[in-house]
């Protein structure tokens, strides 16, 4: 909770920066190109954060000390890299908020539910409120949904590999 307060007080004082998935730009930190096979935009940060978003995802970052903090995602998904050392991340969506210190995962949202795939590290996943908070390891996910509990799974190769696919990987 005292976490959450101080991530909070933080987030008030920072500016937020809508990234749009069009041609390459820099912003608050990162510069953003286009990647194709499938197309995505690349955003190559310099606390050695990379994220990588869908066509469709219209990003909005949230920026504190000349570093993305906290990434908003409404729909689609975005692969995310961060090494450990980087400062504290989360990518927040409208069904929960994933947290890490260095790893990479993906997250993906839909109208219903958000999805939450671990490649490698780990990753604390709770719902949008802040409650019920399950911590994710390499080839793990959850799926967090209202209404539904949630637990951390072992992802079929199947469903990791067509996630993974949707970024060239």
């Amino acid at each position: 909770m005292r976490k959450t307060l101080r991530f909070l007080s933080l987030a008030s004082l920072t500016i937020a920066v809508a990234i749009s998935s069009g041609s390459a730009q820099t912003v608050t930190g990162c510069v953003a190109t286009q990647a194709v096979d499938p197309t995505r935009t690349v955003y190559q940060c310099a606390n050695g954060l990379v994220l990588e978003a869908e066509t469709a995802t219209a990003p909005e970052v949230t920026a504190g000390a000349g570093r993305p903090e906290v990434v908003l995602v409404d729909r689609d998904a975005v692969l995310i890299q961060l090494q450990p050392g980087a400062g504290p991340f989360e990518i927040r969506t409208p069904h929960a908020i994933a947290a890490v210190r260095g790893t990479e995962y993906i997250v993906d949202v839909t109208s219903e539910q958000t999805s939450v795939f671990v490649v490698r590290g780990e990753v604390a996943v709770s719902r949008a409120n802040g409650s019920e908070s399950v911590l994710l390891t390499a080839q793990e996910g959850v799926d967090v949904a209202p209404g539904f509990p949630f637990a951390p799974e072992r992802w079929s190769t199947l469903r990791a590999e067509a996630l993974l696919a949707r970024f060239g990987q």
